[in-house]
């Protein structure tokens, strides 16, 4: 088999076609060293803890491993109303040469099996009957797809879970709850499930967020801050809340996330700024891996409860303590300082970096889903963005279980005009690129612009980067600070809340020793990218079968997904 470099964590192994890839991602379950699989098209990514296991050995573990001809097993089936009112279903039709009514038609009577999750909490890729089905993806994505869209990409039909920026041919809608967390499973569409698309018999209710914000909330599946008991963090104590009197631009709950549920279609996503978020909890003496806040921009929040103590790392802007008696002081970036009751905390807009963590000892509670705190903007996990008036509850400072410490860490984040490197791997795909796109990528300064977000930071160039390959490629994994590229040759850089699987090529990828300074580029700022040496897993590979693997891909129309807002 062909195997790839992902990242400096992670390998891409090609599967001879879907099926394969499917059994090959039951086969490494539980294999030494692997912390996920995620399975695409004809592709199973395998990312690793290179602590426990280096890229070689693992490549030549994957490498030996025969699997049987099974197919993947059935696991249920469901039926999804459609109303076939999709914008681009005239396109479709166009595109497979035949009548509208016939793509409908077709659809209907097509036998449909959920292949794999990604992309988001809740989104299959179903594959039909009907070879007819074999659709291109949009030249360019859409930033906002309304939940319950049905949509065509390649061999697969999809429905979007809730709204989200999308590169399908849409065709309809459903009504149907494709992800509901408090449900088991949270997921409609699992590997295996048989699917039935109906004519819906009524109309489709709108999917848009109605006037009152709560509401909107409780549509996407989130929760919504509060301080009542069952909002504490499975019961730990609470000293203590945090109000927004001025939200951020954008203001959140996160901690390391939650990986290892690639199967539901869900990603790790967490802190954007994981030594922020750890230098903030160290500062206050919190375990590593407790809840902060994470700021873009500025903000203000009142403390009320027993007397704490909080730091501010990460972006570096005017930080000011605003104490219950009037008195002002100012706060030092990554210091510990008291907080008291009536106190409020006003940080204003960063000048170096983007994202503020605002740790409080005992950490901020927040009730888990899949085990975590993390707010997931893209999948819509975890609690909701925090808005004025909001309340959240912090933990009792008797149960942080470090001192506090006094001393922060040094530590220099870009600011807009200034140009940061960051190092890379080339792969998977840097073969679908031509040389001078090569050079182009390292070779030229790539502007941050502000069409950027928890999603991917999207670059600008004035070289774009041109393709040697033709076609499409099929949906396959992608991991944190890769780097996809879209058909206009503008890279976007993959941050936490990314998709899980895409299908435009990814040229390479961030190392993780970098990710957190990713996470900290504000609009504005240039990247260089430098080429990190890394383990050559080449010789692994069948280069006469790869290649002709690699030709298989070029002319295959699958599924292009991933483009952030």
């Amino acid at each position: 088999m062909r195997i790839l470099t992902a990242s400096d964590r992670a390998l891409l192994v090609e599967a001879a076609d879907l099926d394969e890839a499917m059994r090959l991602n039951l086969a490494w379950a539980g294999t030494p060293g692997v912390v996920e699989l995620i399975p695409g098209a004809r592709t199973v990514l395998v990312r690793f803890d290179p602590v426990l296991v280096d890229a070689a050995s693992l490549a030549a573990v994957l490498s030996s491993t025969t699997v049987d001809a099974a197919d993947v097993p059935h696991v249920g089936e469901v039926t999804i109303p459609v109303r076939y009112d999709g914008e681009d279903l005239a396109d479709v039709a166009g595109l497979l040469g035949v009548s509208a009514d016939e793509v409908v038609a077709r659809h209907l009577a097509a036998e449909w099996q959920v292949a794999f999750s990604g992309f988001a909490p809740g989104f299959g890729y179903t594959v039909g009957s009907d070879p007819l089905f074999d659709v291109p993806r949009r030249s360019s994505p859409r930033t906002r797809v309304p939940a319950g869209s049905v949509a065509l990409a390649g061999h697969f039909t999809g429905v979007y879970p809730r709204e989200s920026p999308g590169g399908w041919q849409l065709i309809g809608r459903t009504d149907a709850v494709m992800w509901d967390i408090d449900r088991d499973p949270p997921a409609l569409f699992s590997p295996g499930t048989l699917v039935r698309f109906e004519r819906a018999e009524r109309e489709i209710v709108s999917s848009s967020p109605g006037p009152e914000r709560g509401a909107q909330r409780r549509d996407e599946g989130r929760s919504a801050p509060s301080t009542t008991a069952e909002q504490r963090d499975e019961g730990r104590p609470h000293s203590g809340t945090l109000e927004v009197l001025r939200p951020a631009l954008q203001l959140l709950v996160q901690d390391l996330g939650r990986p290892g549920h690639a199967a539901l279609g869900v990603s790790a996503s967490g802190a954007a700024d994981r030594t922020a978020m750890r230098d903030a909890d160290r500062a206050v003496g919190n375990a590593p891996d407790a809840a902060v806040l994470e700021l873009v921009g500025g903000a203000a929040l009142r403390y009320s409860g027993v007397p704490t103590v909080a730091a501010v790392a990460g972006a570096v802007g005017e930080m000011v303590l605003h104490a219950a008696d009037g008195m002002e002081r100012g706060i030092r970036p990554g210091a510990p300082f008291a907080l008291d009751d009536g106190d409020e905390l006003r940080l204003g807009h960063p000048v170096r970096g983007l994202r503020y963590a605002v740790a409080v000892r005992g950490g901020i509670l927040s009730p888990p889903a899949l085990g975590s705190a993390a707010s997931d903007t893209l999948a819509g996990l975890g609690p909701a963005p925090l808005a004025a008036g909001d309340v959240i509850a912090v933990g009792d400072p008797r149960t942080a279980p470090h001192p506090v410490d006094p001393e922060p860490l040094a530590r220099e984040l870009p600011a807009a005009g200034e140009t940061v490197e960051l190092r890379i791997v080339l792969g998977p795909r840097d073969d679908w690129f031509t040389a001078d796109a090569i050079e182009a990528l390292t070779g030229q300064d790539w502007d941050v612009t502000p069409r950027s977000d928890r999603v991917g930071i999207r670059l600008h160039g004035a070289t774009p980067l041109e393709r040697a390959a033709e076609g499409e490629l099929p949906s396959e994994g992608a991991v944190t600070g890769a780097i996809q590229v879209p058909p206009d040759g503008q890279p976007v850089l993959f941050l936490p809340d990314h998709p899980l699987t895409g299908g435009y090529p990814i040229i390479g990828a961030v190392i993780d020793r970098d990710l957190d300074l990713a996470g900290q580029l504000p609009p504005g700022a240039r990247v260089r990218f430098r080429v990190e040496e890394h383990e050559d897993i080449s010789s692994l590979a069948d280069p006469e079968r790869g290649a002709q693997r690699r030709d298989e891909g070029r002319s295959t129309s699958d599924e292009g997904e991933g483009t952030p807002s």
